[in-house]
């Protein structure tokens, strides 16, 4: 099972896909953290999200791109914390678009019992940004459609109000 939980920064959808996971049946859980800590801030939201889920019971594992590499029992659940994440450091070190993060996604996801993936929704391009986060912006939107078609279960937090836009509450069970 594949679960997609969509929001905008600051919705909670990192806590929530938290507490959906460790809410699943499974022999082990596992977060896969994709973030790539650049200055202060970044090294702040990394500590949020470590205290966040401390003595959660997660095994975490750091991979930043390739997550289809990572070694999973077959009846793991796993987090992969966050899409938004994996797919710029894809196209920051050279990849053009995301069609090779969605079939790294698709790869992860076949290799556990049930596979949430965290990305950020309402990204809206701005006559500000440059070219290189124009087409970032672009790209994200294009892999989250592609994943909201793959996914057995999409959720839209808002407000932090989880709201199932695909499947239901009962396909968690």
């Amino acid at each position: 099972m594949t679960i997609l939980i969509l929001g905008p920064n600051g919705s909670g959808k990192s806590a929530y896909a938290e507490e959906l996971v460790l809410g699943l049946s499974a022999g082990a859980y596992y977060y896969i953290a994709t973030m790539i800590p650049h200055g202060e801030d970044g090294w702040a939201r990394v500590e949020k999200h470590r205290k966040q889920r401390k003595d959660m019971g997660f095994f975490t594992v750091e991979k930043p791109t390739n997550v289809s590499d990572v070694t999973l029992p077959s009846d793991a659940a796993a987090l992969l914390e966050d899409v938004s994440n994996l797919l710029g450091n894809a196209m920051f070190n050279g990849e053009r678009d995301g069609s090779g993060v969605f079939a790294d996604i698709r790869a992860f996801c076949e290799k556990c019992r049930a596979a949430v993936l965290v990305s950020i929704e309402g990204l809206t391009e701005q006559p500000a940004y440059d070219e290189e986060t124009r087409d970032y912006v672009n790209e994200l939107n294009r892999l989250n459609s592609k994943l909201i078609d793959f996914a057995d279960v999409v959720i839209v937090l808002r407000d932090g109000t989880p709201i199932f836009v695909k499947g239901d509450a009962n396909a968690l069970d």
